[in-house]
């Protein structure tokens, strides 16, 4: 099995943004000492809920200390950039970390972050497949060009091209709209799974995306799917919930909070204002641990990830430093999982 790291560079009140950079490159750095394959950032915009807006100059950044981990967008969203723009800035990041880029690519899943740029979210899915398909182009295309619905290139020659050929492996984040997996089928992209599905149906969906591909005769498997979990481990289970609640419920009450704000922004808002006269909760701190999570002693985390083993899961990322979680227990959970969980694993 082959284990990963996450981030999707959380920033609630109080904490540091500068420190928010320094804690990843440290965790990046860290999870190439203990053995991870790679390490994956999130792109988002206008939000605490991560301040990855330029995703890859943080990669970027990470590139620089690092030299064996891989580095992946988890995701890039094409229909809030020019796509030659985002093809140069993605070969030029495979040449500078010496071909160790993984591009993961969707739609973007907050209409708030498309507002400011005046997009309409619902109508990004034929702009988002052409984006995709002429980054690939300029990729491994000389004299490249294209003429569609939303963009046109003539005759270009991208410089640098990417270090890995034909090109960088591209991802496509499919959780929810059924063009958009059957699109990555199509084209022998791997889905990924996100950290807001629940096991159960983000299990069937890599079982139904493993038989779609296999029909298409692409014959990816899920086995070549990252399967994205919060992720926290400690010497028993009671402190490991007690040490992951306020962050976790940080994490689940800021996807509440922006689902209500009907495609603003909550960045220059405090959470805890909005606490006081929010109605029920959509999620439970109970059902995230339970469902998008594994929280507990080493025992019981082998025990999880064997079962999402056994249900052809072989990719596995960790999400450890999520909602404000403190620098000291990010690096102990990174290290008691390399120590306890990952050795069970070994081939």
């Amino acid at each position: 099995m082959k284990f990963a790291l996450i981030t999707h560079l959380p920033w609630p009140e109080g904490t540091d943004a500068r420190g928010i950079v320094e804690q990843t490159v440290a965790d990046v750095a860290l999870g190439e000492e203990l053995g991870f394959h790679s390490a994956w950032f999130a792109e988002h915009h206008f939000t605490r809920y991560g301040i990855g807006s330029s995703a890859l100059v943080f990669a970027g950044a990470i590139a620089a200390r690092t030299s064996e981990i891989r580095l992946g967008t988890a995701v890039l969203v094409p229909p809030l950039h020019n796509p030659i723009r985002l093809a140069e800035d993605t070969a030029t990041l495979d040449l500078i970390s010496n071909g160790r880029l993984d591009v993961g690519f969707g739609r973007g899943a907050s209409r708030s972050e498309f507002t400011p740029y005046g997009i309409d979210h619902s109508d990004t899915q034929a702009s988002f497949q052409e984006s995709v398909n002429m980054i690939r182009g300029m990729w491994t295309t000389p004299e490249y060009t294209h003429e569609g619905s939303h963009y046109s290139v003539r005759q270009a020659n991208l410089v640098p091209p990417p270090l890995q050929q034909p090109h960088p492996p591209i991802y496509i984040a499919a959780t929810r709209t059924p063009e958009t997996l059957e699109f990555a089928v199509s084209n022998g992209f791997p889905t990924m799974i996100g950290l807001t599905v629940d096991t159960d149906p983000a299990i069937e969906l890599c079982h139904r995306y493993e038989a779609m591909s296999a029909d298409a005769g692409m014959n990816i498997t899920a086995a070549d799917i990252p399967f994205f979990r919060y992720c926290y481990l400690a010497a028993t289970e009671r402190q490991a919930r007690e040490d992951v609640r306020k962050s976790l419920e940080w994490v689940i009450d800021m996807l509440q909070w922006r689902g209500t704000l009907n495609g603003a922004s909550e960045a220059a808002h405090s959470i805890d204002a909005w606490r006081e006269t929010r109605g029920k909760p959509s999620l439970t701190f109970d059902h995230v641990a339970a469902n998008r999570s594994i929280i507990g002693a080493p025992e019981q985390c082998v025990a999880k990830l064997k079962s999402l083993q056994a249900q052809g899961i072989e990719y596995f990322g960790c999400n450890f430093a999520f909602g404000g979680m403190p620098r000291d227990k990010v690096t102990a959970a990174m290290r008691l999982f390399a120590a306890e969980v990952m050795p069970e694993f070994a081939e």
